[in-house]
């Protein structure tokens, strides 16, 4: 979710690990780190996200990616499938005409 004025996401990758850490009665949940994949604009494919070169990266939301779809625009080179893109593009884009 952008900030209204800074266009800048609210919310950091790792928040729900770090909500979760402070959840009463799960003292015992052990979190399992896991590495975030983000879209990587240099090597226009998907990769894991390095902080060292953050400026190279676009975390592209469930929300940006449906509005993409919607809109009948594509996602950058690299992204997805384009075949698994045009099922998920045409079925978004239909549903905003039958609404």
């Amino acid at each position: 979710m952008p900030h209204p004025d800074t266009k800048q996401d609210l919310y950091d990758p790792s928040h729900g690990r770090e909500v979760l850490k402070m959840a009463p009665g799960l003292t015992q949940l052990e979190i399992v780190p896991f590495k975030v994949a983000a879209y990587n604009r240099k090597e226009q494919k998907m990769t894991f996200f390095d902080e060292q070169h953050k400026d190279d990266f676009e975390f592209i939301s469930g929300t940006k990616m449906r509005r993409l779809a919607r809109e009948g625009q594509d996602p950058p080179d690299g992204f997805m499938a384009p075949s698994a893109w045009k099922i998920l593009s045409e079925y978004y884009y239909q549903s905003t005409k039958s609404s």
